[in-house]
């Protein structure tokens, strides 16, 4: 039984259940009735340990349980690296939006036997590949290829210049930025930084 505020007060009013309460303690007077579980005051046996101190870390509200409120619409997820790239090639999604999911989602970059990025040359300006998930860099480069992972930020921020980049090179879906767009980027993204 208790959990219930036996007033009839709607929650978060009257004796409901306060953060920071356990179910095992007693409540004199506050509407809750034990119902046989656990040791009452005064009784042998294993006593619940004390609540911690207000506003003491508890971990993650689980929802559900009383005192905590639900929200009414839960936060949409931002899409994948992956989904922003399919969105971004067919019109759906803006440059500026597009930009926000890319420097903070992770990217996979082949790599050689050196630290640092490889690049494709035989293109008009040099790029360098980058993959949006771990199965995209396996199609292009193979099991057993090297990579790192790095953020779209760490990208632009350690791109040589006069480098481009291509995202997802094998995939249905494939976006090029040359040197000039990395410098846009660049531009865009001190300017929400900074201001």
């Amino acid at each position: 039984m208790y959990g219930y505020d036996q007033t009839g007060a709607p929650p978060g009013q009257g004796h409901g259940p306060q953060p920071g309460q356990g179910h095992g303690q007693g409540h004199g007077g506050h509407g809750y009735q034990h119902a046989g579980h656990g040791p009452h005051p005064g009784q042998q046996g294993h006593q619940a340990p004390p609540p911690p101190p207000y506003g003491a870390h508890q971990g993650p509200p689980q929802y559900g349980q009383p005192g905590v409120q639900q929200p009414l619409y839960p936060e949409p997820s931002p899409p994948s690296l992956q989904e922003s790239i399919r969105a971004f090639t067919t019109g759906s999604m803006s440059a500026e939006d597009f930009q926000g999911i890319f420097s903070t989602s992770k990217v996979y970059c082949p790599r050689g036997d050196t630290p640092g990025f490889l690049a494709l040359h035989n293109t008009q300006q040099p790029v360098i590949p980058m993959f949006s998930t771990l199965k995209e860099l396996r199609a292009y480069a193979g099991k057993e290829s090297k990579y790192f992972v790095i953020t779209g930020a760490e990208v632009l921020d350690l791109l040589p210049s006069g480098y481009g980049f291509v995202l997802d090179m094998e995939g249905e879906h494939r976006v090029v930025f040359d040197a000039k767009a990395v410098e846009e980027m660049v531009d865009f993204a001190m300017r929400r930084m900074y201001g």
